[in-house]
């Protein structure tokens, strides 16, 4: 549904709380991918989650925001906090963890921002969508999701599993192809003439 698009130069409420929130979504995102500490960047990962959650409120769908608390703030960052501390990770300043190639990053990251804004803003310059209380109820999305979406939605899930296996394969030692063990996991060599093996911190000395 469509109707006469409305003057940018007397924004409605609604859109200046979205406008805020989507600066707080982008601003806390930049600072995810800059921060040099990891537990910092998870906290600003929540902070980017709750910000969309806002805009979904904005945007009248209520059960898209509450699974986006649910499952993202309250779910997938508490695994990666987890998933940092089990694999004890450094959880400081890590200067030997930047990468060289910033400007490169930061430049097809712009390049491919410039392309989506411009490819939402060419396709959806005249376009304007009421914004009517209920439609994103649980019950219309489910319907559209099962019903038009219903194929991309399986593709995507077929993904998210293969990203699931080829995590574990990548994290587990005993499975051909994964982490290599580090030097506190192998064991020391036992003795055959029947003395103490050699003690590993001090080279045996």
């Amino acid at each position: 549904m469509t109707e006469a698009v409305p003057s940018y130069l007397s924004p409605t409420g609604q859109e200046i709380v979205f406008l805020l929130l989507g600066a707080v979504a982008v601003g806390s995102a930049l600072l995810v991918v800059t921060t040099r500490q990891l537990v910092h960047a998870a906290l600003w990962l929540v902070v980017c989650f709750g910000a969309l959650a806002g805009c979904y409120l904005v945007l009248t769908a209520e059960f898209v925001a509450w699974v986006q608390v649910l499952i993202y703030v309250g779910a997938i960052v508490v695994l990666l906090l987890f998933g940092i501390m089990l694999t004890r990770a450094p959880i400081g300043r890590s200067d030997d963890l930047n990468s060289g190639n910033r400007l490169v990053s930061a430049l097809v990251a712009l390049a491919t921002a410039a392309v989506l804004v411009t490819v939402v803003i060419d396709g959806f310059r005249a376009a304007y969508t009421p914004l009517n209380p209920g439609e994103g109820a649980a019950r219309s999305l489910g319907a559209s999701i099962f019903a038009t979406w219903v194929l991309p939605f399986e593709a995507l899930s077929v993904l998210l599993l293969a990203a699931l296996i080829g995590a574990i394969v990548l994290s587990r030692t005993d499975i051909p192809g994964g982490s290599p063990p580090t030097a506190t996991d192998t064991p020391a060599p036992a003795a055959t003439d029947g003395s103490a093996p050699p003690d590993q911190t001090t080279g045996g000395q």
